[in-house]
């Protein structure tokens, strides 16, 4: 693909009409497009990005949660993940989660790349990651408000999971089936 004959559209101005918490703004942005187009009032929203990690034991299995979230019908599988401070590097990040949510180090970190949530409206970026030969070092430090039962599953287990939809979340189901293709290569 020649990404050079597409032009990005500019901003040129933003101003803020929500400003909520740490966890949300809104801001409408004036946005020019390459044809000459001046759209004013370009709703944008302004979320955290946040990590989500794949953890793969020394002996090759999965480790996942089952839980319940505020926007989920009924319980979900779910990878390990959660917001990245402001200044904090996204690995630096996924290595925190890991440990405070799954009481585990990995020796070994592939990135699965970085993603934005909605393409015309921001919501902060997804950055995934798989953490090879992880390894339980100690109880979790997790201040998250849902309850939470660990899984380690093989990968059969896992790709059945997904097919069924069991990973109710789109972020979850593509870290993990993003892990999935990335250790069958």
């Amino acid at each position: 693909m020649d990404d050079k004959k597409f032009a990005s559209p500019k901003t040129n101005s933003r101003r803020t009409v929500f400003d909520g918490n740490k966890f949300l703004r809104v801001e409408y942005h004036e946005v020019e497009w390459p044809n000459g187009q001046v759209v004013d009032d370009w709703a944008w929203i302004v979320t955290p990005d946040y990590v989500n990690v794949v953890p793969e034991t020394e002996d090759g299995r999965l480790v996942c949660f089952r839980q319940v979230k505020y926007a989920v019908d009924g319980p979900s599988l779910a990878v390990v993940g959660g917001y990245k401070e402001s200044a904090e590097e996204p690995l630096v990040a996924a290595k925190r989660e890991l440990r405070e949510e799954a009481g585990y180090e990995a020796d070994e970190w592939i990135s699965l790349g970085s993603y934005p949530v909605d393409g015309n409206r921001g919501v902060g970026k997804g950055h995934f990651f798989l953490a090879r030969k992880a390894r339980y070092v100690g109880k979790t430090a997790s201040d998250d408000l849902e309850e939470q039962e660990a899984l380690i599953l093989s990968r059969a287990e896992v790709q059945d999971a997904l097919l069924r939809g069991e990973f109710k979340l789109m972020p979850w189901a593509a870290a993990m089936a993003l892990a999935l293709l990335r250790l069958s290569t």
